[in-house]
């Protein structure tokens, strides 16, 4: 019994360097095993520039009413940015625009829009009485920070381009669609619409713009588009919007791709808020630019 007992230490030591010895080759084994896949998983991203050029997409309503789009707002509800308090305030969301430091400005312009002339001349002291976002975001923010051109974007889609080539095959495409048809998803969006055309007066300019440009107002503005007619007469709903909408968004996309010269580009792009909630899922997805938050300025 003695002898086990003065056996015992020893015994416990031999076990100590085993236990040791057999860790200490597990562990080599673990370091020299072959990485698994997800050990050296790549995302997408990995595989372009990390640097991109920068666009800020400042979604708007339009200053001046021309009254052009589905929604109306009523003249009780619609504010003049060339008064106060909206003068003042219209200052502060400049302000806050300019902290991006946009090298490049694109406005919601055609060509027939004439858009360096105005320019010119607005440069020049004349247009000072015009209430249009083109005037009193565009050029102003591209006159304050001492850019020489103006780029005009916007465009007209394939739809009609179609309906001057092949006015039958696109009346054809279209012509089962019920425009009055009801829905209780679009009569709520008019209810949204309305409530959004009061709150305008009532908000900080710059807060209401910080809240029309966030993702969940930009993401419900584009689902506006996704109401009325679609899924009521097969195809045609669907193929409506993208030759009308989504492919002019697509064109206005192309030509913002056509402007940019590299990484070091900063663009700002003052469009409708409906124009705005498409592009953000364009520049979101591709790998040739940086989305910039409006917020985050």
């Amino acid at each position: 019994m003695n002898t086990i007992k003065s056996l015992l230490p020893t015994f416990l030591l031999l076990s100590l360097v085993v236990i040791g010895c057999t860790t200490k080759q597990e562990n080599n084994t673990a370091d020299t095993a072959t990485p698994s896949v997800l050990d050296t998983l790549k995302y997408p991203g990995d595989f372009f520039p990390e640097e991109r050029a920068k666009v800020l997409v400042v979604g708007t309503f339009h200053f001046g009413y021309p009254g052009l789009d589905t929604h109306k707002t009523s003249e009780e509800d619609q504010v003049d940015v060339l008064k106060e308090p909206k003068k003042s305030e219209l200052e502060d969301l400049i302000a806050h625009i300019k902290k991006f430091r946009p090298n490049k400005v694109a406005i919601e312009a055609r060509p027939t829009w004439n858009t360096m002339e105005k320019f010119a001349a607005y440069k020049s002291g004349a247009h000072s009485d015009k209430r249009d976002e083109r005037y009193t975001l565009g050029m102003r923010i591209a006159k304050d920070m001492a850019l020489d051109t103006l780029y005009a974007i916007d465009a007209k889609s394939l739809f009609y381009d179609l309906k001057k080539k092949d006015s039958v095959l696109l009346n054809s495409l279209i012509d089962q669609i019920d425009w009055d048809a009801p829905d209780p998803y679009w009569d709520m969006a008019k209810e949204w619409l309305n409530y959004d055309d009061k709150i305008v007066s009532k908000m900080h300019l710059l807060d209401y713009f910080k809240y029309l440009n966030s993702r969940k107002n930009h993401l419900a503005n584009y689902g506006l588009y996704l109401t009325g007619n679609m899924g009521k007469v097969e195809n045609q709903a669907a193929d409506n919007l993208s030759l009308w909408w989504y492919n002019r968004n697509l064109r206005i996309f192309s030509k913002l791709v056509g402007i940019s010269e590299g990484p070091q580009d900063r663009i700002l792009i003052i469009m409708g808020n409906g124009h705005a909630s498409l592009l953000r899922h364009l520049f979101e997805s591709t790998p040739q630019f940086e989305f910039v938050e409006f917020d985050s300025l």
